[in-house]
Protein backbone atom coordinates (compact mmCIF):
# COMPACT_ATOMS: atom_id res chain seq x y z
CA UNK A 1 0.00 0.00 0.00
CA UNK A 2 1.15 3.62 -0.93
CA UNK A 3 1.90 5.71 1.99
CA UNK A 4 -1.19 7.72 3.67
CA UNK A 5 -1.14 11.26 5.01
CA UNK A 6 -3.23 11.13 7.78
CA UNK A 7 -5.17 13.94 9.44
CA UNK A 8 -7.10 15.24 12.16
CA UNK A 9 -10.52 17.23 11.77
CA UNK A 10 -12.47 19.38 14.20
CA UNK A 11 -15.19 19.64 11.70
CA UNK A 12 -16.73 17.08 9.30
CA UNK A 13 -17.07 20.15 6.51
CA UNK A 14 -13.28 20.41 6.31
CA UNK A 15 -13.39 16.80 4.80
CA UNK A 16 -15.88 17.70 2.75
CA UNK A 17 -19.36 16.02 1.25
CA UNK A 18 -18.42 14.82 -1.52
CA UNK A 19 -15.13 13.31 -0.66
CA UNK A 20 -17.01 11.70 2.88
CA UNK A 21 -19.80 10.82 0.92
CA UNK A 22 -17.96 8.88 -1.99
CA UNK A 23 -16.43 6.31 0.66
CA UNK A 24 -19.91 5.17 1.69
CA UNK A 25 -21.10 2.04 0.63
CA UNK A 26 -24.38 1.94 2.09
CA UNK A 27 -27.75 4.37 2.54
CA UNK A 28 -27.06 3.78 6.29
CA UNK A 29 -28.48 7.74 6.66
CA UNK A 30 -26.68 8.25 9.59
CA UNK A 31 -23.42 7.70 8.37
CA UNK A 32 -24.09 10.45 6.10
CA UNK A 33 -22.12 13.93 5.86
CA UNK A 34 -25.48 15.60 5.88
CA UNK A 35 -26.67 13.77 9.73
CA UNK A 36 -23.08 14.18 11.20
CA UNK A 37 -22.23 18.01 10.09
CA UNK A 38 -25.75 18.69 11.32
CA UNK A 39 -24.57 17.66 14.79
CA UNK A 40 -22.08 19.97 14.58
CA UNK A 41 -23.55 22.91 13.47
CA UNK A 42 -26.50 22.76 15.38
CA UNK A 43 -24.62 22.71 18.52
CA UNK A 44 -25.27 18.67 19.55
CA UNK A 45 -21.75 18.20 19.50
CA UNK A 46 -18.77 19.98 20.59
CA UNK A 47 -16.43 20.24 23.45
CA UNK A 48 -19.35 21.84 26.07
CA UNK A 49 -21.34 19.30 25.11
CA UNK A 50 -18.86 16.69 25.85
CA UNK A 51 -17.81 15.25 22.13
CA UNK A 52 -15.19 17.42 20.80
CA UNK A 53 -14.83 16.20 16.99
CA UNK A 54 -11.46 14.77 15.80
CA UNK A 55 -12.36 12.99 12.38
CA UNK A 56 -9.74 11.13 10.57
CA UNK A 57 -8.82 11.09 7.24
CA UNK A 58 -5.92 9.36 5.31
CA UNK A 59 -5.23 10.70 1.68
CA UNK A 60 -2.86 9.25 -0.89
CA UNK A 61 0.12 10.88 -2.51
CA UNK A 62 -1.87 12.93 -4.96
CA UNK A 63 -4.31 14.10 -1.80
CA UNK A 64 -7.11 12.36 -2.44
CA UNK A 65 -8.81 10.72 0.79
CA UNK A 66 -8.97 7.07 0.73
CA UNK A 67 -11.08 7.17 3.78
CA UNK A 68 -12.19 8.60 7.05
CA UNK A 69 -13.17 8.03 10.59
CA UNK A 70 -16.09 9.56 12.73
CA UNK A 71 -13.99 9.69 15.79
CA UNK A 72 -14.69 12.60 19.19
CA UNK A 73 -13.14 13.02 22.24
CA UNK A 74 -15.22 12.61 25.13
CA UNK A 75 -15.35 13.62 28.36
CA UNK A 76 -18.31 11.22 29.84
CA UNK A 77 -19.79 8.42 28.57
CA UNK A 78 -23.62 9.66 28.31
CA UNK A 79 -24.90 9.15 24.62
CA UNK A 80 -23.29 6.54 23.30
CA UNK A 81 -25.71 3.04 24.51
CA UNK A 82 -22.38 0.64 25.52
CA UNK A 83 -22.47 1.43 28.86
CA UNK A 84 -18.82 1.50 30.33
CA UNK A 85 -19.28 3.37 33.42
CA UNK A 86 -18.29 0.32 36.06
CA UNK A 87 -14.64 0.37 33.98
CA UNK A 88 -14.40 4.10 34.61
CA UNK A 89 -15.39 3.99 38.24
CA UNK A 90 -12.97 1.13 38.77
CA UNK A 91 -10.26 2.88 36.78
CA UNK A 92 -10.48 6.06 39.05
CA UNK A 93 -10.56 4.31 42.16
CA UNK A 94 -7.34 3.00 41.30
CA UNK A 95 -5.92 6.55 40.43
CA UNK A 96 -6.01 6.61 36.87
CA UNK A 97 -8.06 9.10 34.96
CA UNK A 98 -10.72 8.11 32.49
CA UNK A 99 -11.75 10.70 30.79
CA UNK A 100 -11.11 12.14 28.27
CA UNK A 101 -10.73 8.97 26.25
CA UNK A 102 -11.70 8.63 22.18
CA UNK A 103 -15.04 7.15 20.84
CA UNK A 104 -15.49 6.40 17.05
CA UNK A 105 -19.19 6.27 16.95
CA UNK A 106 -21.92 8.53 15.63
CA UNK A 107 -23.28 10.52 18.59
CA UNK A 108 -26.64 9.62 20.16
CA UNK A 109 -27.42 7.00 18.25
CA UNK A 110 -27.43 3.31 18.84
CA UNK A 111 -27.63 2.06 15.00
CA UNK A 112 -25.04 -0.18 13.61
CA UNK A 113 -23.11 1.11 10.36
CA UNK A 114 -19.19 1.62 9.17
CA UNK A 115 -17.19 3.49 11.40
CA UNK A 116 -14.19 2.43 8.58
CA UNK A 117 -15.45 4.29 5.74
CA UNK A 118 -13.05 3.11 2.69
CA UNK A 119 -13.41 0.52 -0.04
CA UNK A 120 -10.10 -0.60 0.75
CA UNK A 121 -9.76 -3.35 3.89
CA UNK A 122 -5.94 -1.73 4.42
CA UNK A 123 -7.03 1.20 4.63
CA UNK A 124 -9.64 0.25 7.00
CA UNK A 125 -7.14 -1.28 8.82
CA UNK A 126 -4.97 1.71 9.07
CA UNK A 127 -7.87 4.25 9.91
CA UNK A 128 -8.28 2.01 13.05
CA UNK A 129 -4.45 1.72 13.48
CA UNK A 130 -4.38 5.60 13.26
CA UNK A 131 -7.36 6.10 16.08
CA UNK A 132 -5.00 3.91 18.66
CA UNK A 133 -2.26 6.06 17.62
CA UNK A 134 -3.77 8.82 18.45
CA UNK A 135 -5.28 7.44 21.89
CA UNK A 136 -1.34 6.28 22.67
CA UNK A 137 0.28 9.70 21.96
CA UNK A 138 -2.43 12.18 23.58
CA UNK A 139 -2.11 9.81 26.49
CA UNK A 140 -6.11 8.98 26.50
CA UNK A 141 -7.05 5.94 28.49
CA UNK A 142 -9.30 4.36 26.05
CA UNK A 143 -10.31 3.84 22.20
CA UNK A 144 -14.11 2.33 22.21
CA UNK A 145 -15.64 1.90 18.54
CA UNK A 146 -19.15 1.18 19.47
CA UNK A 147 -21.69 -0.19 16.40
CA UNK A 148 -19.96 -0.92 13.67
CA UNK A 149 -20.11 -3.80 11.17
CA UNK A 150 -19.46 -7.07 11.68
CA UNK A 151 -16.93 -7.59 9.21
CA UNK A 152 -15.12 -4.19 10.94
CA UNK A 153 -15.39 -5.75 14.43
CA UNK A 154 -13.76 -8.87 13.09
CA UNK A 155 -10.80 -6.74 12.07
CA UNK A 156 -10.50 -4.89 15.24
CA UNK A 157 -10.48 -7.88 16.92
CA UNK A 158 -7.72 -9.42 14.92
CA UNK A 159 -5.82 -6.28 15.77
CA UNK A 160 -5.76 -6.81 19.20
CA UNK A 161 -9.17 -4.63 20.59
CA UNK A 162 -11.30 -5.88 22.89
CA UNK A 163 -14.68 -6.91 21.66
CA UNK A 164 -17.69 -6.75 22.99
CA UNK A 165 -21.42 -8.11 21.68
CA UNK A 166 -24.71 -6.95 22.88
CA UNK A 167 -28.27 -7.58 21.44
CA UNK A 168 -31.19 -5.50 19.60
CA UNK A 169 -34.25 -6.08 18.95
CA UNK A 170 -35.28 -5.78 15.36
CA UNK A 171 -38.48 -6.77 13.16
CA UNK A 172 -37.64 -8.71 9.75
CA UNK A 173 -40.20 -8.56 6.48
CA UNK A 174 -41.04 -12.42 5.86
CA UNK A 175 -42.57 -11.10 2.88
CA UNK A 176 -45.67 -9.81 4.45
CA UNK A 177 -48.46 -8.36 2.68
CA UNK A 178 -49.95 -6.57 5.46
CA UNK A 179 -49.95 -6.38 9.63
CA UNK A 180 -52.53 -9.20 9.35
CA UNK A 181 -50.25 -11.32 7.46
CA UNK A 182 -47.31 -10.60 10.17
CA UNK A 183 -50.10 -11.63 13.18
CA UNK A 184 -50.96 -14.54 11.17
CA UNK A 185 -46.93 -15.56 11.47
CA UNK A 186 -47.55 -15.27 15.55
CA UNK A 187 -48.78 -17.84 18.35
CA UNK A 188 -52.61 -17.47 18.84
CA UNK A 189 -51.92 -15.85 22.38
CA UNK A 190 -49.60 -12.66 20.75
CA UNK A 191 -52.10 -12.37 18.14
CA UNK A 192 -54.75 -11.55 20.42
CA UNK A 193 -53.03 -9.25 22.64
CA UNK A 194 -51.28 -7.36 20.33
CA UNK A 195 -54.77 -7.03 18.44
CA UNK A 196 -56.34 -5.97 22.16
CA UNK A 197 -53.09 -3.90 22.40
CA UNK A 198 -53.92 -1.64 19.22
CA UNK A 199 -57.57 -2.00 19.24
CA UNK A 200 -57.31 -0.30 23.05
CA UNK A 201 -55.05 2.67 21.80
CA UNK A 202 -56.96 3.56 18.28
CA UNK A 203 -59.83 3.97 20.37
CA UNK A 204 -58.37 7.12 21.90
CA UNK A 205 -55.62 8.59 19.09
CA UNK A 206 -55.84 8.58 15.28
CA UNK A 207 -52.65 7.86 13.85
CA UNK A 208 -51.01 9.67 11.05
CA UNK A 209 -47.61 9.23 9.03
CA UNK A 210 -45.79 12.69 7.74
CA UNK A 211 -43.03 11.86 5.44
CA UNK A 212 -40.50 13.90 3.48
CA UNK A 213 -41.45 17.17 1.58
CA UNK A 214 -44.82 16.92 4.29
CA UNK A 215 -42.55 17.97 6.82
CA UNK A 216 -43.36 21.22 8.16
CA UNK A 217 -41.72 23.15 10.74
CA UNK A 218 -44.66 23.20 12.78
CA UNK A 219 -44.67 19.65 12.70
CA UNK A 220 -40.87 19.41 14.17
CA UNK A 221 -42.11 22.03 16.95
CA UNK A 222 -44.56 19.21 17.82
CA UNK A 223 -42.22 16.47 17.76
CA UNK A 224 -40.24 18.55 19.97
CA UNK A 225 -42.62 19.10 22.42
CA UNK A 226 -43.27 15.58 22.27
CA UNK A 227 -39.65 14.71 23.13
CA UNK A 228 -39.23 17.41 25.61
CA UNK A 229 -41.67 16.43 27.60
CA UNK A 230 -40.93 12.71 27.67
CA UNK A 231 -37.00 13.81 28.66
CA UNK A 232 -38.26 15.56 31.80
CA UNK A 233 -40.55 12.91 32.96
CA UNK A 234 -37.99 9.88 32.74
CA UNK A 235 -34.72 11.98 33.77
CA UNK A 236 -36.26 14.99 35.12
CA UNK A 237 -34.29 17.81 32.47
CA UNK A 238 -36.79 18.88 29.28
CA UNK A 239 -32.94 19.44 27.53
CA UNK A 240 -32.70 16.24 25.25
CA UNK A 241 -29.26 15.56 23.47
CA UNK A 242 -30.31 16.95 20.33
CA UNK A 243 -31.15 20.91 19.41
CA UNK A 244 -34.29 21.76 18.10
CA UNK A 245 -32.16 23.39 15.17
CA UNK A 246 -30.77 19.62 14.24
CA UNK A 247 -34.45 18.85 13.31
CA UNK A 248 -34.59 21.84 11.21
CA UNK A 249 -31.02 21.40 9.50
CA UNK A 250 -31.28 17.44 8.74
CA UNK A 251 -35.41 18.69 7.36
CA UNK A 252 -33.51 20.84 4.84
CA UNK A 253 -31.04 18.32 4.35
CA UNK A 254 -32.59 15.08 4.46
CA UNK A 255 -35.90 15.50 4.38
CA UNK A 256 -36.84 12.30 1.73
CA UNK A 257 -35.32 10.03 4.21
CA UNK A 258 -37.25 11.23 7.34
CA UNK A 259 -41.04 9.77 8.16
CA UNK A 260 -43.24 11.24 11.35
CA UNK A 261 -45.87 9.39 12.72
CA UNK A 262 -48.23 11.27 15.09
CA UNK A 263 -50.95 10.57 17.29
CA UNK A 264 -54.03 12.81 17.75
CA UNK A 265 -56.48 13.10 19.75
CA UNK A 266 -59.07 15.30 17.58
CA UNK A 267 -57.29 17.69 15.96
CA UNK A 268 -54.87 17.94 18.81
CA UNK A 269 -51.60 16.40 18.13
CA UNK A 270 -50.30 14.27 21.05
CA UNK A 271 -47.58 12.17 20.80
CA UNK A 272 -45.51 11.21 18.09
CA UNK A 273 -41.95 9.62 17.16
CA UNK A 274 -39.23 10.42 14.10
CA UNK A 275 -37.98 7.56 11.86
CA UNK A 276 -35.09 7.27 9.29
CA UNK A 277 -35.51 5.45 6.03
CA UNK A 278 -32.32 3.95 4.83
CA UNK A 279 -32.37 1.64 1.99
CA UNK A 280 -34.34 -1.46 2.97
CA UNK A 281 -34.26 -0.30 6.65
CA UNK A 282 -36.88 1.65 9.20
CA UNK A 283 -34.74 3.29 12.22
CA UNK A 284 -36.86 4.45 15.17
CA UNK A 285 -35.03 7.50 16.52
CA UNK A 286 -36.86 9.82 19.40
CA UNK A 287 -40.52 9.67 20.60
CA UNK A 288 -42.55 11.51 22.83
CA UNK A 289 -46.05 12.47 24.59
CA UNK A 290 -48.07 14.91 26.30
CA UNK A 291 -50.37 11.97 27.41
CA UNK A 292 -50.27 8.82 29.12
CA UNK A 293 -52.36 6.65 27.05
CA UNK A 294 -51.79 2.61 27.47
CA UNK A 295 -49.70 0.60 24.61
CA UNK A 296 -49.17 4.39 23.10
CA UNK A 297 -45.65 3.87 22.94
CA UNK A 298 -45.63 0.33 21.62
CA UNK A 299 -48.33 1.44 18.74
CA UNK A 300 -46.60 4.50 17.76
CA UNK A 301 -43.26 3.27 18.00
CA UNK A 302 -43.05 -0.52 16.92
CA UNK A 303 -46.41 -1.96 15.50
CA UNK A 304 -46.60 1.62 13.27
CA UNK A 305 -43.16 1.33 12.02
CA UNK A 306 -44.17 -2.32 11.41
CA UNK A 307 -47.53 -0.78 9.03
CA UNK A 308 -44.88 1.40 7.12
CA UNK A 309 -42.24 -0.81 6.71
CA UNK A 310 -44.76 -3.59 4.68
CA UNK A 311 -46.50 -0.81 2.96
CA UNK A 312 -42.84 0.71 1.50
CA UNK A 313 -41.60 -3.24 1.15
CA UNK A 314 -38.91 -2.68 3.58
CA UNK A 315 -36.97 -5.73 4.74
CA UNK A 316 -36.29 -4.42 8.76
CA UNK A 317 -37.36 -2.00 11.29
CA UNK A 318 -34.55 -0.90 13.95
CA UNK A 319 -36.44 0.31 16.68
CA UNK A 320 -33.24 1.48 19.05
CA UNK A 321 -31.85 -0.21 21.96
CA UNK A 322 -32.25 -2.13 24.74
CA UNK A 323 -36.14 -3.70 25.34
CA UNK A 324 -36.91 -7.10 25.17
CA UNK A 325 -40.54 -5.97 25.69
CA UNK A 326 -39.91 -5.82 21.76
CA UNK A 327 -39.62 -9.39 21.43
CA UNK A 328 -43.16 -10.06 22.33
CA UNK A 329 -44.15 -7.93 19.97
CA UNK A 330 -42.71 -9.49 16.98
CA UNK A 331 -38.62 -8.30 17.27
CA UNK A 332 -36.12 -10.42 17.65
CA UNK A 333 -32.69 -10.62 18.97
CA UNK A 334 -29.97 -9.37 16.76
CA UNK A 335 -26.11 -9.03 17.79
CA UNK A 336 -24.66 -5.41 17.65
CA UNK A 337 -20.77 -5.14 18.50
CA UNK A 338 -18.21 -2.75 19.68
CA UNK A 339 -14.43 -2.80 19.91
CA UNK A 340 -12.52 -1.28 22.72
CA UNK A 341 -8.31 -0.49 23.40
CA UNK A 342 -7.47 0.14 26.76
CA UNK A 343 -4.00 2.01 27.07
CA UNK A 344 -3.78 0.67 30.73
CA UNK A 345 -2.65 -2.79 31.37
CA UNK A 346 -4.16 -2.94 35.01
CA UNK A 347 -7.32 -1.91 33.36
CA UNK A 348 -7.29 -3.48 30.31
CA UNK A 349 -7.14 -6.85 32.10
CA UNK A 350 -10.37 -7.39 33.66
CA UNK A 351 -12.07 -5.80 31.50
CA UNK A 352 -10.58 -8.47 28.27
CA UNK A 353 -11.85 -11.17 31.12
CA UNK A 354 -14.94 -9.61 31.65
CA UNK A 355 -15.66 -9.17 28.08
CA UNK A 356 -15.06 -12.91 27.64
CA UNK A 357 -17.89 -13.99 29.60
CA UNK A 358 -20.30 -11.40 28.73
CA UNK A 359 -20.38 -12.63 25.13
CA UNK A 360 -20.91 -15.89 26.51
CA UNK A 361 -23.80 -14.65 28.46
CA UNK A 362 -25.17 -12.76 25.55
CA UNK A 363 -24.65 -15.44 23.07
CA UNK A 364 -26.98 -18.11 25.61
CA UNK A 365 -29.16 -15.68 25.90
CA UNK A 366 -30.02 -14.86 22.50
CA UNK A 367 -30.34 -18.23 21.46
CA UNK A 368 -32.72 -18.96 24.39
CA UNK A 369 -34.73 -15.85 23.64
CA UNK A 370 -34.97 -17.00 19.89
CA UNK A 371 -35.70 -20.85 20.74
CA UNK A 372 -37.87 -20.87 23.60
CA UNK A 373 -39.07 -16.97 24.29
CA UNK A 374 -39.91 -15.86 20.27
CA UNK A 375 -43.35 -14.79 20.18
CA UNK A 376 -43.55 -16.71 16.66
CA UNK A 377 -45.18 -20.20 15.74
CA UNK A 378 -43.10 -23.00 16.65
CA UNK A 379 -41.50 -24.42 13.46
CA UNK A 380 -42.73 -21.30 11.65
Amino acid sequence: MTALTLKVHNRIAEIGESAWNALRDDDNPFTSFAYLEALEITGCVNQASGWQPVHLSLSDDTGVIQGVMPLYVKYHSMGEYVFDQSWAQAYEQAGGSYYPKLQAAIPFTPVTGARLLSPDPQVRQALAQAAISLCDSNKLSSLHITFPREDEWQLMGEMGLLQRRDQQFWWDNAGYKSFDDFLAALSSNRRKVIRRERRDVQSIVDLKWIVGAEITEAHLDQLYGFIENTYDRKWGTGRPYLTRAFFSRIRETMRDQMALVFAYEGSEAVAGAINFIGGDTLYGRQWGALVDVPFLHFEVCYYQAIDFAIARGLKRVEAGTQGEHKLSRGYLPNPVYSAHYIRDKRLRAPVEAYLVREREAVAEQMLFLVEEASPFKKGG
